[in-house]
């Protein structure tokens, strides 16, 4: 048994969970009514920007992931291994499996001006028909439209979304799994497959997607020279997780009714409905939201928002420029200051490159004729309320073009441990909100691993034994009548730059 978990733990599941700042390999112990969660190792994930345009170092990940492995390996044995990642981006492998090249980085601006190339050949109705999928710029047929011509592609013979490839690394296999597959543009939403339509539209060469996999399929077993590095026995079985890391998180979602909604946040704030099939109407169209898979062929009806990236940005921008500041204090100076001064769309497009945030805010404010932030607790202020809106403007609508009602939010992920987004929330939407796992995403990878393991039951029974286990925080709207008020007039203001191509 793992000294790390106690003596009625049935299985031990190493979850390696990359996001777009850092990664790290959690192991997740699963027994009769328990669920724990400890560290093995964390690395960090910093882009490379390269002569031709920002690309991931996968490489490195990669390396990280193996010696998260090895740090598991150490704390005693592992039941199996479990990868989730982003979404979108993707590797090339030629003939021989060799990488061509290093990842590109779905905020690369290549993919300015591609999508009106695809639109022409294929046309925004019709590609939603098929895919029912948001409108970003770096969707997977995107990047890949922008590549159209390249010497790469043009080498390639398949393509591996990011946690796939590191799969592929692992154990030699080749697959898509099917909730990050759902996020290329290329997946048809009602039929669960590839859509051959769109990939004769756009071009893509036959083959070269892989055959598809379910979270729980078992993916293989690590490579000898893997186990040999990692210290885990040849034959440890790796499987397949909801390697879109918001589908492990939502997995993780602690409901114990159906009637809720959902925000994974952190550097992205994904927030929507869990439904049983695809909302593929003009309506949801116009108003960009996404269908994406979940476990066991639920769909993820939702739409991405800038997230909390907004602040971890202006935090980088501030320590570049020498003024670093605790994230402690600037929630204390942002609770401080003036309430409502400026408010922002948190998916305005001049919002998603690297770069200057701060000054960014502060000319879309001026733009706007409202006064700009200046010290950093009131720019903190205007991007923590600013996503509280988005969130009351994306859950009501989702909830509308649904058909559903929405009774709690469950607010998961890093953005749980932030008490005045969680609050501001709750407001916002007038709903309470129920904020963690801050873990979501690992347990979500862990708890898929332990049912193909048979160790516990179906979606309802993950979930109530989260909600049994992790500790939760519970926000209720604040009731006042002027303060209902104020978050109305607040939302009032806001005019969403989004995408309705």
């Amino acid at each position: 048994m793992n000294a790390r978990f106690s003596s009625s733990t049935a299985g031990v599941f190493a979850a390696a969970d990359l996001g777009a700042t850092s990664g790290r390999v959690m192991l997740g112990g699963v027994g009769a009514g328990r669920l724990d969660l400890t560290e093995a190792h964390r690395f960090p994930n910093t882009p490379v920007l390269l002569p031709d345009g920002l690309r991931w170092n996968v490489l490195g990940l990669f390396q990280g992931v193996l010696e998260g492995l090895r740090a598991a390996a150490r704390s005693g044995p592992v039941t199996s291994v479990g990868i989730d990642t982003w979404a979108v981006d993707y590797g090339l492998l030629d003939a021989d499996g060799s990488l061509l090249g290093a990842p590109y980085h779905y905020r690369d601006r290549r993919t300015e001006g591609a999508a009106a190339g695809v639109l022409a050949q294929v046309g925004a109705a019709e590609l939603y028909r098929i895919t029912g999928l948001q409108h970003l710029p770096f969707n997977t047929v995107f990047q890949l439209a922008s590549a159209a011509g390249s010497t790469q592609l043009t080498a390639a013979r398949t393509l591996l979304l990011i946690p796939d490839l590191l799969v592929h690394w692992l154990t030699g296999s080749v697959g898509a799994e099917e909730t990050n597959a759902s996020t290329t543009g290329l997946f048809d939403a009602r039929a669960g497959a590839w859509s051959q339509d769109l990939l004769d539209g756009v071009g893509i060469t036959p083959g070269l997607l892989p055959p598809l996999r379910a979270p729980g399929d078992p993916a293989g077993e690590l490579l000898p020279h893997v186990a040999e590095f990692t210290g885990l026995p040849v034959g440890t079985p790796v499987t397949t997780v909801a390697s879109h890391d918001t589908a492990s998180a939502v997995v993780a979602v602690p409901a114990t009714a159906p009637d809720f909604a959902y925000i994974s946040c952190g550097t992205w704030s994904l927030a929507g409905l869990e439904l049983d099939a695809p909302v593929l109407t003009e309506e949801s169209r116009a108003a960009n939201f996404t269908n994406e898979r979940g476990v066991d062929g639920t769909v993820r009806f939702l739409r991405n928002v800038m997230g909390l990236w907004l602040l971890e940005e202006c935090r980088r921008t501030w320590a570049t420029q020498g003024r670093p500041v605790g994230l402690d204090e600037l929630l204390a100076e942002a609770a401080a200051a003036e309430p409502f001064a400026a408010l922002v769309d948190p998916d305005a497009p001049e919002f998603l490159a690297p770069g200057d945030l701060p000054e960014r805010i502060r000319a879309y404010c001026r733009r706007t004729g409202q006064p700009a932030p200046g010290s950093p607790g009131a720019v903190v202020r205007c991007v923590l309320e600013s996503l509280a809106l988005a969130h009351r403007r994306t859950l009501r609508r989702a909830a509308e073009l649904a058909g559903r009602e929405v009774a709690r939010v469950h607010l998961v992920g890093g953005g749980a441990r932030n008490a005045l987004l969680c609050q501001w929330t709750a407001d916002a939407t007038g709903l309470p909100v129920v904020a963690g796992p801050v873990e979501a995403t690992a347990l979500g990878n862990v708890l898929v691993q332990a049912r193909a393991a048979g160790l516990v039951g179906d979606l309802d029974a993950m979930r109530r034994l989260v909600a049994r286990t992790q500790p939760l925080r519970h926000y209720e709207p604040r009731e006042d009548s002027a303060g209902r008020a104020a978050w109305a007039t607040a939302a009032d203001r806001i005019e969403p730059s989004a995408r309705t191509t």
